[in-house]
């Protein structure tokens, strides 16, 4: 079983400042995850990203996320692509820091899409690198689509659609907050989609510049998942918060909020 681990925008980049990159928070999370790697033999690791300050800002001025048609809306989808590739850059080289086998997979070379839906990806290739011992990185991008020409495709959908292509035991989705919050800001420990509606109002958007929804549309998007991926535990917690992922790691630590089918 397989494991996805997404390092969210907000907990790697200022999402108010274009490109700021925080690299001691992306250090710090990658020597953790070579610590969990290290601790569970056999352990198959999917290390995604959000495009944060990098991809998110590029989208905005461009406006890449209601579609691609003319000429300077397609050199605008070639700067959001670059902008999106050079963060994945540097946290690919911090991952490798730790002596993590990490391998980039671009989103926009293996993904197809039809109004913004994944339609084709090649999860061959992921699944293969994962057989060899190799840990995937990859993150939200840019993708040609057939109806609307090209499209944004946030980490979590992409995570969605390798859930559903082979085996996920849990999706990790790390922000800078401590999991999904009510309206007095307390931590709600468990979402199920019995649950989802009567929660649904006391969420909001994310922090900073994001096109792709924000906290609403990524639990509703994880909600979906778990109805249609039954076995599968999707965790949103703090990436700031001290050794995070090992706690996370142990089913006996409780943090942050868990999705899943049921109770």
């Amino acid at each position: 079983m397989t494991t996805l681990i997404k390092l969210g925008g907000s907990l790697i980049t200022d999402k108010g400042k274009a490109r700021a990159f925080r690299q001691e928070a992306a250090r710090t999370i990658a020597s953790q995850i070579k610590a969990v790697w290290e601790a569970e033999p056999g352990l198959r690791l999917v290390i995604g990203h959000g495009s944060g300050s990098f991809g998110h800002f590029a989208a905005k001025i461009h406006q890449t996320a209601a579609g691609v048609n003319s000429a300077e809306q397609w050199l605008g989808f070639t700067k959001v692509a670059e902008a999106a590739l050079a963060l994945s850059h540097l946290v690919l080289l911090e991952l490798l820091e730790q002596g993590l086998p990490a391998m980039r997979f671009q989103p926009s070379s293996i993904i197809k899409s039809a109004d913004g839906q994944i339609t084709a990806m090649q999860t061959s290739l992921i699944a293969q690198a994962l057989e060899s011992g190799l840990v995937p990185l990859v993150h939200g991008d840019v993708v040609l689509d057939s109806q609307i020409g090209g499209a944004i495709i946030s980490t979590e959908r992409l995570f969605a659609h390798l859930a559903k292509s082979f085996p996920v035991k849990r999706i990790i989705l790390l922000g800078e907050v401590d999991g999904v919050l009510d309206a007095r800001g307390r931590v709600i420990p468990s979402v199920t989609p019995s649950s989802f509606d009567s929660i649904r109002s006391v969420m909001g958007g994310s922090s900073g510049i994001d096109v792709t929804g924000g906290m609403l549309q990524k639990v509703e998007e994880m909600v979906d998942l778990v109805a249609e991926v039954p076995s599968l535990e999707v965790i949103i917690a703090n990436g700031r918060r001290p050794n995070v992922l090992t706690d996370l790691m142990d089913q006996d630590q409780r943090t942050g909020t868990r999705i899943t089918l049921r109770p």
